[in-house]
């Protein structure tokens, strides 16, 4: 099995109101990734992710284009300690 991994994503740009949240989550619950994602204050989006290097290395890649409404300016990614989500929910 492989080992589980869990990122810690900022998602900056033009990613809130443009359905970011919503088609993150799908894309996530397609890859078997858990975990959430919610907006920031700021504007920004807030991510953490866990699964296998190959279905996050691949969700880091959709978080980079975004759904093709607004734009995203920038992904920063941070490894972090598994957290053994069961779910991945959409906060607010």
């Amino acid at each position: 099995m492989d080992e589980i991994l869990r990122y810690k994503i900022h998602v900056t740009g033009h990613v809130q109101g443009v359905g970011f949240r919503w088609s993150a989550a799908r894309e996530a619950r397609n890859l078997g990734i858990k975990g959430y994602i919610k907006n920031l204050s700021n504007g920004s989006v807030y991510i953490e992710a866990e699964g296998s290097l190959i279905q996050l290395t691949s969700f880091v890649e959709w978080c980079r284009k975004g759904t093709g409404f607004g734009f995203v300016e920038s992904v920063k990614v941070d490894i972090i300690p598994p957290a053994n989500y069961t779910d991945f929910r959409i906060e607010s």
